[in-house]
């Protein structure tokens, strides 16, 4: 993408802010910060998946005196931790709903010391049979989750879907199964906490959301927010897995920190990472679909289970998600939606990256290509005869303003990876190893859901500093995605300064407003928009207080080339000489910006109606595979993405962003596999959960579309969701495409292929 010419700074290639130092390893993480008379963290963990916790025995022989050790009887506060809904135990008290729930809690000075406190430690389980997969927790055959073991239910529907059902030409069924997927950030969880004299709590570490971690240190250490104090370090990466796991971590820490008097520190090993932290959650979706001969799409029935573990901790606002998306980017003049999370004696599972999302797009996908393979029809025409348009209407009552047709992104996707061409000859082909081409269509919403940005009410601010640099301060955080430097290009554009001169601290909640979480592909769209909104009124302020005194008005002033001048166009001086003499008499210069958009959404928490997201953004996945039918190896050879997020801030940072997710999303689809037996996770080693590495990355071909939203600053859409969302089911129908299998179920592992090549159904020979 060329850099715009309307734009001084957005839509240019400039260097990232934080390049120079992560390249160099001047970065600092939280494994590279020392921390004085620190001493260390560690926990007991539950080996049973469900059980009654009676007791925790000390070994008399120990001296119990060098360590401290807390359950939770010890705990201050609530023995919860703050999140959507406040039902996970900071320790089991007596119920054990997973295996590795934390037990107990020990803080040494040194390694050793700590793991034969451990050791000493010994709890009086008595172990119950668990439910361990959702179609047992929805048949109830235990609970897990009282009083039904539903965590959450959401229900859509709009027009007659029985109606709509009984009139169409024929009914397609399908069931569609995703598992689980972890995180794999370059950096594990890693907190420090730190007493302060005053009986506060300094915590700083690996996060995405400063303001979550915050907030669960307020309820659970019972201490006002002013003593509070978190600091994200240098993040490597997150992908939705530093969003709540960071506050049970810290609530730990901070725990010890203030009982022992010294800063604990409290870094996972990448075992105890993987098997203790939140998954993507694993889904069961059923659709029902009526279709005309013609390939006209009447009617949806669809309903939705997502295994949400043993608490609530994300996952109704990934059910949200899921519901909102099911029917994907397609008309449906008739839609009958249920989704349900439910409960099962298995880890919790949180927020991934899509958040819901790519589950409901691969089982929406994957039906599209059913109903294409049972009309004789191509996946790409089925999708062209449906896809939604400007003002069309989503299930769940929101009109589309998309000022882009949809079609168009997939007929530009099919055109750039010669998908009729390719997908003709390959269907033709025989030998071993065979090739396959197959393309999905994904949509995502920007930023949270319905009344969620409203309610959060996030802030920015910009600071003027003497030295003529600006701070951009938001609670938002840099961990990989390129916050760091987006959000100052977005700042340098409104203020009319280089880039270069414009900074973005590490938040620190005793710095920064609460701008809101960095989730919700969110970042760029609203808190962007913010910060140009607060970067005016520093503007206002600058121009106000250039005319005091004289006989002008704000009005009349205006900002060009880095100047303030009159409507006569005379220069009453620089925007840099200004806020100088501002600064020599006012000592500060701010400005700040809440949250707004161009129109008030319209929606109904009670009746989950209305205007679900501001904007929506849209992406086409093609994918070409090759399969060895012999080995049953799959290899992504090709991979085209055609993206509309509105106007890309940054084309490289936002084309590397798209190139990331769709890599994660082929990872997903067909190597990783996590199997959880008897409530545990199978893996804890990339030795066996095996990711895409640089030499299983495809060819890639990345194009935007320019579809500025009014929401967005300068016209930026949410992007860092939207890749995950099509790249698994593309893929699947590559696999279709070279072998005649259906797959309906990911990961496509090679045993899994296997099997689906040898039950002979459907297969191309």
């Amino acid at each position: 993408m060329k850099h715009n010419e309307h734009f001084s700074t957005i839509g240019a290639n400039v260097p990232r802010q934080d390049g120079w130092e992560k390249v160099t390893g001047k970065a600092r993480y939280i494994g590279d910060i020392r921390t004085p008379g620190a001493w260390i963290g560690g926990t007991l963990r539950s080996p049973v998946a469900r059980g009654r916790l009676r007791g925790i025995r000390k070994d008399d022989a120990f001296d119990w005196s060098k360590v401290v050790c807390l359950t939770a009887k010890d705990l201050p506060g609530p023995n919860s931790v703050a999140m959507v809904r406040d039902d996970l135990p900071i320790l089991a008290a007596d119920e054990i709903r997973f295996a590795t729930q934390p037990l107990a809690i020990v803080a040494a000075p040194d390694p050793g010391t700590l793991a034969e406190a451990l050791q000493r430690l010994h709890a009086d389980i008595e172990e119950l049979p668990p439910v361990l997969t959702m179609e047992d927790s929805f048949s109830l055959k235990g609970i897990v989750y009282p009083p039904d073991n539903i965590i959450m239910e959401y229900r859509i529907e709009s027009g007659d879907a029985d109606k709509g059902l009984s009139t169409s030409d024929d009914i397609i069924e399908g069931a569609y199964r995703t598992g689980y997927q972890e995180h794999i950030y370059l950096e594990t969880q890693g907190v420090v906490a730190n007493p302060l004299r005053d009986g506060g709590i300094e915590v700083f570490g690996s996060m995405q959301c400063p303001y979550y971690v915050h907030n669960a240190l307020c309820k659970g250490l019972a201490l006002p927010p002013e003593k509070v104090i978190v600091r994200q370090t240098v993040t490597g990466g997150a992908f939705g897995g530093k969003e709540d796991y960071p506050s049970v971590l810290a609530l730990h820490a901070a725990l010890l920190a203030l009982k022992s008097g010294h800063p604990v520190r409290w870094i996972h090993d990448r075992t105890e990472d993987i098997l203790c932290s939140t998954k993507r959650h694993p889904s069961l979706i059923r659709h029902r679909t009526g279709v005309m001969r013609d390939g006209t799409l009447v009617a949806a029935d669809i309903d939705i289970l997502l295994d949400g573990g043993a608490y609530t901790t994300m996952s109704i606002v990934v059910l949200q998600r899921a519901a909102l998306h099911a029917t994907g980017g397609y008309r449906f003049p008739n839609a009958r939606i249920r989704a349900r999370a439910v409960a099962t004696n298995t880890p919790p599972n949180g927020a991934f990256r899509g958040f819901g999302v790519p589950q409901s797009i691969f089982a929406i996908e994957r039906q599209m290509d059913a109903i294409a393979m049972k009309l004789g029809m191509d996946p790409l025409d089925i999708r062209l005869s449906n896809a939604m348009n400007e003002g069309d209407i989503f299930p769940f009552g929101q009109r589309l303003r998309q000022g882009f047709p949809v079609r168009d992104i997939l007929k530009r996707a099919a055109t750039l990876s010669g998908y009729r061409e390719k997908r003709h000859k390959y269907q033709n082909d025989c030998g071993v190893k065979r090739k396959g081409i197959g393309l999905a269509l994904g949509v995502h919403g920007s930023g949270f859901t319905g009344s969620g940005e409203q309610k959060i009410a996030g802030t920015a601010n910009v600071r003027w500093n003497r030295d003529s640099t600006v701070d951009v301060l938001v609670s938002s955080v840099e961990m990989g995605q390129g916050a760091s430097t987006v959000l100052p290009m977005i700042a340098s554009e409104a203020l009319g300064i280089p880039v270069s001169r414009i900074r973005h601290p590490l938040p620190d909640t005793s710095e920064v407003p609460n701008s809101g979480p960095t989730v919700a592909s969110r970042t760029t769209m609203y808190v962007g928009r913010m910060v140009a909104d607060a970067c005016r009124d520093l503007l206002e302020k600058l121009k106000a207080y250039a005319i005091a005194g004289t006989d002008l008005t704000v009005f009349k002033m205006s900002v060009r080339d880095g100047c303030i001048s009159d409507d006569s166009n005379n220069v009453l001086g620089t925007i840099d000489e200004i806020a100088q003499r501002f600064l020599n008499e006012k000592e500060e210069l701010f400005g700040v910006s809440s949250f707004h958009t161009e129109y008030a959404a319209q929606w109904d928490d009670a009746s989950f109606r209305g205007e679900a997201y501001k904007a929506y953004g849209w992406i086409a996945t093609v994918s070409e595979v090759e399969v060895d039918q012999r080995t049953c190896e799959i290899v992504p050879l090709e991979t085209t993405c055609v993206v509309d997020a509105g106007v890309a801030v940054h084309p490289v940072l936002a084309e590397g962003q798209v190139e990331g997710g769709a890599l994660q999303a082929l990872g997903w689809s067909y190597l990783e596999d996590l199997p959880c037996e008897q409530g545990k996770y199978a893996s804890g080693h990339l030795n066996s959960y095996l990711i895409p590495t640089s030499q299983d990355a495809p060819k890639f071909t990345v194009d935007f579309i320019h579809n500025p939203s009014p929401d967005g600053p300068y016209g930026a859409k949410g992007l860092g969701e939207l890749p995950m969302d099509a790249g698994a089911p593309s893929l699947a129908s590559a696999v279709e495409c070279a072998t005649g299998a259906h797959p309906t179920a990911i990961p496509i592992t090679g045993e899994v292929l296997y099997t689906l090549l040898n039950e002979g159904a459907g297969k191309r020979r």
